[in-house]
């Protein structure tokens, strides 16, 4: 006997629904949980704008000591690099002949003065002579003339000896101001001369110049930036803070003053010329050294700006993910400022108080629900 079952053809179906209401009815924790990133606020801050250009560092003063006179270097009295004053004493050349130059002119000065007394005697005489009708004119004009002649024979005798004794003077090369010695390039018993060619260069350390090109658009946005004209740039009442980062990226505190801008536009590179002044107290400016130079801003501005390592950049441009109210991620293009510490100003494409992804940017995309945790609050680790 055979006993036929038949199985409805609707079963398939309603297997299918008991399994959907199954996981329906599953916790919330068995499905996927919704990526957990770390977000910054956007934030409002007064910020004085800057802007950044390379420079180069110029002594205020820099000379080459070269010998005025003709000698032997008896004594070098600084060490290569030292710090000297003004008017102290680098190198002495052997002042023998000098001093000997300056006693015969001495010598010849005493000559000449007492020549020059015994034609104005002898002159004074024949004019007395004359009154008296003894002798003939032709006489004392001839007194005249004597007297005149030792009047140009003591004046060369003193100009003589200033000449010797400046000859003197010279046989001690000072330095003209305060700076810092270079290497020397003589020894002691080294014959110099005035064709010999530097000695050694001084170079003055403080103040120190740096100077910097702008291009014509970069002048004309710093000033629409700064809100200046072209004579407030220069030193003023008005005249912006200028400030110096070192190649270490150290920024020094103390702030310079442009004191020089050029009156035209160099055609050959389309630059102009711009020179700003610092104190360098500590000397840290170096002749010849490059530079950051940062112009700062007369008023501070408000501004938005958010951590840096929100954004991120594809070929269209700078975004940030942005968390909207609905807890969802939206890509938004920003266009950014100028970097302030660890954050960056936002110019165009964000509020202040709307909240950008800072960690786990590379666990979500545009559209996406995510858990959002506020950076710093010890969450989401």
């Amino acid at each position: 006997m055979t006993i036929s079952r038949k199985f409805p053809t609707c079963l398939p179906l309603s297997i299918a629904l008991c399994l959907v209401g199954l996981i329906s009815a599953l916790p919330a924790a068995a499905q996927q949980d919704a990526p957990r990133v770390l977000i910054a606020a956007a934030y409002s801050q007064e910020v004085n704008l800057e802007t950044r250009f390379v420079g180069r560092g110029e002594a205020s003063a820099k000379t080459d000591l070269v010998a005025q006179v003709t000698g032997a270097v008896t004594e070098i009295t600084v060490e290569d690099g030292a710090s000297v004053f003004e008017g102290q004493v680098i190198y002495h050349i052997d002042p023998a002949s000098y001093t000997a130059a300056v006693a015969a002119g001495r010598a010849q000065v005493t000559r000449a003065e007492a020549n020059l007394k015994l034609a104005y005697i002898e002159r004074d005489r024949k004019e007395e002579l004359f009154n008296r009708d003894t002798i003939a004119e032709s006489e004392v004009d001839i007194a005249e003339a004597n007297a005149a002649v030792a009047e140009a024979d003591f004046a060369a005798a003193v100009a003589a000896l200033q000449s010797a004794e400046l000859d003197l003077e010279r046989s001690q090369i000072r330095a003209p101001f305060d700076g810092r010695i270079g290497k020397s390039n003589v020894s002691v018993g080294t014959v110099v001369g005035p064709t010999t060619g530097p000695l050694a260069t001084l170079v003055r350390q403080a103040p120190m110049y740096v100077t910097f090109s702008l291009s014509e658009p970069q002048l004309l946005g710093v000033l629409e930036r700064l809100d200046l004209g072209m004579d407030e740039l220069v030193v003023n009442e008005n005249t912006p803070n200028v400030f110096v980062t070192l190649p270490s990226g150290t920024t020094l505190e103390e702030p310079g003053e442009i004191v020089f801008l050029d009156n035209r536009i160099n055609p050959a590179t389309g630059t102009i010329s711009v020179r700003a002044e610092f104190e360098n107290a500590r000397q840290m400016i170096l002749d010849g050294s490059f530079v950051t130079v940062l112009i700062e801003a007369l008023e501070p501005t408000i501004s938005v700006l958010i951590p840096q390592n929100a954004v991120q950049r594809d070929q269209r441009g700078d975004f940030v993910l942005v968390i909207n109210d609905q807890q969802l991620v939206e890509q938004r293009y920003v266009e950014l400022g100028a970097q302030v510490e660890t954050a960056v100003i936002v110019a165009e494409g964000l509020r202040s108080g709307e909240s950008v992804i800072v960690e786990g940017l590379q666990k979500v995309r545009p559209g996406v629900a995510v858990d959002a945790v506020l950076a710093g609050t010890g969450e989401g680790n």
